[in-house]
């Protein structure tokens, strides 16, 4: 079974209902998730810890993850991407991974910026489908692909 990483924000409740309505399809359709969110650690949860101690678990459970990965799945939503993703999809991508992307925030492109040449390069495909909702552009893009 294909193993993926999802690379996210992963700081509201907004945030994490998108990744887990996405991680539902990616599981839906046969894959392996490794959801931060749900399957690693979160800051605010791990109590009695310092901020540094924190910090690297996160990155030590976070980068083990992503090396036992096939593919970097990463929301590139934000007037830019959250960082932490970018450092997972830089990680991935020095690994050879296979890297995919969604976006669906169109504030950046409205503005002329849309993605840093340094982040688009690194993917295979880029869901940005502006017509269709990101479950459904996944969905119809599963259906014709795999990761």
């Amino acid at each position: 079974m294909t193993k993926v990483y999802f690379a996210a924000p992963l700081f509201n409740d907004a945030e994490k209902s998108f990744n887990l309505a996405l991680t539902a399809i990616l599981e839906d359709a046969g894959y392996n998730v490794f959801l931060p969110q749900r399957d690693g650690y979160e800051a605010p949860k791990m109590l009695g810890m310092t901020e540094e101690e924190k910090s690297k678990k996160i990155f030590a459970a976070d980068i083990a993850a992503i090396d036992g990965c096939d593919v970097l799945f990463m929301v590139l939503d934000g007037r830019v991407p959250d960082e932490g993703a970018c450092v997972e999809l830089g990680y991935a991508y020095a690994k050879s991974k296979r890297c995919y992307g969604v976006k669906t925030d169109v504030r950046a492109a409205e503005r002329g910026l849309d993605l840093n040449p340094m982040l688009s390069g690194c993917f295979i495909h880029i869901l940005d489908d502006k017509t269709l909702p990101a479950a459904d552009s996944l969905k119809s893009y599963l259906a014709a692909h795999t990761l």
